[in-house]
C-alpha cells in the first residue's frame, strides 16, 4: 500500500509534546541538510513501487531514505542505525518526524527488503540527489567537475574469515534447514556431530595440531556430501531455491586450494577474494568498486560495483 507521510497534517498538535524543531539546534549539520534536500524527488521516484489499497500502509519514503543516508554517513549496520534512531533527536528530525519517537520506526530487515525493491538504480538516485543538493548550495561548481579522478577499491563484505571447516558446517546447516522447511526426512542431519567437529577443528588448529585439525575438516566435508546426496535422492526435481543451495554445495565440495572463483561465503556467494598487496592485510573479501570523484573538492559523483575482479 502507498506509504503515509510522517507529518500528520491537518491534525491538532499533541498537548504535552514539544516539536523537535524547538528543541534541537538549527546550526546542527543534519538540521541544515534536512532543509536543503529535496525530499519530494524520492516520493516521485519511488512512489510507483507501491500499489494502491493492498496490504497495510508502507513506511514513509523519507524515513527509509533518511535512514540509508545516516547508515552510510556514520558507517552503521541496519540494526545499529535503527537502534541509534531512538537516541538521537537530530536523526529523527532528519527522517521527517515532528515529535520525539519512543519506539523503533521499522524492523531492520525492512531496510534490506527496500534496497532489493529499489535496486541499484534506486540507490544511485540517492547519490544523484546528494550531488544536486551540493550544486544548489554552490558547494560543487562547474569548475570542480572539469577534472575528475577515477579509482578502484574493495568494498568489504561482513563475512567471517572463510575456512574450509566453517564453510562446510554453514553449508550443512543451510541444507538441513532447507530440508526441514520442505518436509524432507533425512537419514541423519549431522548437526550435532558437525558442531562438535567444528569445535574440535578450531581447538586442534589453535594448538598447532594440523593433522588432527585436517581430520575434523575431512569429517565435515563427508557430512556435507552425505546430506547433499540424501536430498538429491529424495527430491529429484528441487525448487529453484533448493536447487541453488545444492549447486553451492557441489561447488564447495569440488573446489580445491588453488582454484579460481572459489566460494567464500554461503549467504553471499558473490564475494570475491581480492589481493591488495598490503603488508598487514594482503587479501580482502568483498567486491571491487570503481569511484569517480572531483579532483578539486573530492566529491564522489559516481560509483559502481564491478563484479568478477577485472
Amino acid at each position: 500500500m502507498q506509504p503515509k507521510n510522517n507529518k500528520e497534517r491537518g491534525k491538532q498538535a499533541p498537548l504535552f509534546k514539544t516539536p523537535l524543531e524547538q528543541i534541537i539546534s538549527q546550526e546542527h549539520p543534519l538540521y541544515q541538510l534536512s532543509r536543503k534536500i529535496d525530499w519530494g524527488v524520492f516520493e516521485q521516484e519511488f512512489g510507483s513501487l507501491y500499489v494502491e489499497n493492498v496490504g497495510r500502509p508502507g513506511k514513509a519514503i523519507r524515513l527509509l531514505v533518511g535512514l540509508h543516508y545516516l547508515k552510510y554517513t556514520y558507517s552503521q549496520s541496519d540494526e545499529n542505525v535503527v537502534e541509534r534512531f531512538l537516541e538521537n533527536p537530530y536523526w529523527q528530525y532528519f527522517c521527517g518526524f515532528e515529535y520525539f519517537q519512543h519506539e523503533l520506526p521499522i524492523d531492520p530487515s525492512s531496510l534490506t527488503r527496500w534496497r532489493k525493491r529499489v535496486g541499484a538504480e534506486g540507490m544511485e538516485k540517492l547519490l544523484k540527489e546528494t550531488v544536486e543538493t551540493a550544486k544548489r548550495g554552490k558547494l560543487i561548481t562547474r569548475r570542480d567537475t572539469q577534472r575528475v579522478n577515477v579509482d578502484t577499491t574493495v568494498q568489504e563484505k561482513a563475512i567471517a574469515f572463510p575456512t574450509d571447516a566453517r564453510l562446510y558446517y554453514k553449508m550443512l546447516r543451510a541444507l538441513v534447514r532447507a530440508a526441514k522447511q520442505r518436509g524432507i526426512e533425512l537419514r541423519q542431519s549431522y548437526e550435532r556431530v558437525g558442531k562438535k567437529a567444528l569445535a574440535r577443528q578450531g581447538q586442534y588448529r589453535h594448538a598447532r595440531q594440523m593433522k588432527r585439525a585436517q581430520r575434523e575438516t575431512k569429517k565435515l566435508k563427508t557430512y556435507l556430501g552425505r546430506v547433499s546426496r540424501d536430498i538429491q535422492r529424495k527430491e529429484a526435481v528441487p525448487d529453484e531455491a533448493l536447487g541453488k543451495q545444492l549447486e553451492l554445495a557441489q561447488r564447495l565440495l569440488k573446489q580445491q586450494r588453488h582454484d579460481k572463483g572459489k566460494l567464500y561465503s554461503i549467504h553471499a556467494p558473490e564475494v570475491e577474494c581480492i589481493a591488495k598487496g598490503k603488508a598487514h592485510k594482503p587479501y580482502e573479501f568483498g567486491c571491487k568498486v570503481s569511484m569517480v570523484s572531483t579532483s578539486r573538492s573530492n566529491w564522489i559523483v559516481g560509483i559502481n560495483a564491478v563484479h568478477g575482479n577485472p
